[in-house]
């Protein structure tokens, strides 16, 4: 009988390449893999390899959303689980009821913590910041198994807790991408196109600064695909201001079409702040799919982008607040060729070498 791993999410799995990419890596090892997530009014149909469960909740969002998840997911994993089950739990708004039930059972418990929870901006100064921080305070010292996304966070959880995560950064796979020309994807010819993309767009994240420079940049256009808490405001930015000819809003959409929009972009933007401990030290996936789709990136100085960048040499970095050296990096790069380096670092940066470790972790289970 194959070992079942169950995978809990509160998003709705459409978009999450990086638990994708895990899931078919422990499908691959042998394991019968289901992951638990939500289902949103906006999701799309699943077609994955693999088991998938999304939950149907009365509350879309705030501290009802959470609590009500905490309770179905327990009680989900209660009724599924048994004692020849491994549980991954992905970011801290999964990990207690993974945590409880990992108790009950006696089963192996691996957390996956993708950024540093109680830094992200949106729950600063929050009485929520309260409770998770406390539910990590409770949980983090007992677990066994962690990861996280690159070594900046690891250092940070093993100051607050004295246990150092493993990392395994979120390197996109070599993408085998069916090819659309603009016209079908609905883009224009003759600009040429800045691209930010990803499943949060929120605050913080340089997209007011990058909407206000290239509205000023003849000849480009600023492609927005995904989805976020700044997206509204900036659409509505946008229409105000009359630049519904320099910027295009594109919604969410299935990884690989997201990869054809990161294909036909002639630069990537990556240009989280410095505002909060969070994305000080965050690195985000996209910059791995602007370096594999051949894209060159502008991006800010935040630690883990800017050693990537300046290590090998794919783009360039700047503040995002200062929107004249914006415009101007995003018209440097789109004038030079960065083909060379861009080869250099696929050819280092790939997921088939970080998966390594993470299947010889996975394999101890079996």
């Amino acid at each position: 009988m194959k070992r079942k791993i169950f995978i809990s999410t509160t998003n709705d799995i459409t978009t999450d390449n990086r638990v994708n990419k895990v899931a078919v890596l422990l499908q691959d090892l042998g394991y019968e893999v289901k992951w638990i997530g939500r289902e949103l009014a906006t999701s799309k149909e699943l077609n994955r390899s693999y088991g998938t469960d999304r939950m149907k909740l009365w509350f879309t969002k705030g501290g009802l959303f959470y609590a009500e998840f905490q309770v179905r997911l327990f009680l989900k994993l209660l009724f599924e689980c048994n004692r020849n089950t491994v549980l991954l739990a992905n970011d801290l708004d999964t990990l207690l009821p993974n945590f409880l039930i990992s108790r009950f059972f006696g089963i192996p418990l691996v957390y996956d913590s993708h950024e540093y929870f109680c830094g992200v901006p949106e729950i600063q100064g929050r009485w929520v910041k309260r409770v998770w921080l406390g539910i990590e305070r409770f949980v983090f010292p007992r677990l066994q198994h962690i990861w996280t996304v690159n070594e900046s966070i690891a250092n940070l959880y093993e100051q607050d807790y004295g246990k150092r995560p493993q990392v395994f950064r979120n390197i996109s796979p070599v993408p085998n991408i069916q090819s659309r020309s603009r016209a079908e994807l609905g883009l224009p010819e003759g600009v040429k196109i800045a691209i930010n993309q990803g499943s949060g767009m929120n605050v913080d994240r340089g997209l007011e600064e990058a909407v206000e420079a290239v509205s000023q940049m003849e000849g480009w256009l600023l492609l927005l695909v995904g989805s976020g808490d700044a997206i509204p405001a900036l659409q509505t930015l946008v229409q105000q201001r009359g630049w519904e000819d320099k910027v295009k809003f594109v919604g969410r959409v299935p990884y690989e079409q997201l990869l054809q929009y990161t294909s036909a972009a002639d630069v990537g933007l990556s240009l989280d702040k410095d505002t909060n401990i969070n994305y000080r030290y965050s690195l985000p996936n996209k910059l791995f799919d602007y370096i594999h789709c051949n894209t060159p990136v502008v991006t800010s100085k935040v630690v883990e982008v800017k050693r990537i960048v300046e290590e090998f040499g794919v783009g360039r970095t700047v503040q995002p607040e200062d929107i004249e050296g914006l415009r101007l990096a995003i018209e440097a790069v789109g004038a030079e060729d960065y083909s060379a380096a861009l080869k250099v670092a696929q050819e280092a940066l790939t997921w088939e070498k970080e998966q390594i470790p993470l299947k010889a972790f996975y394999g101890q289970f079996l």
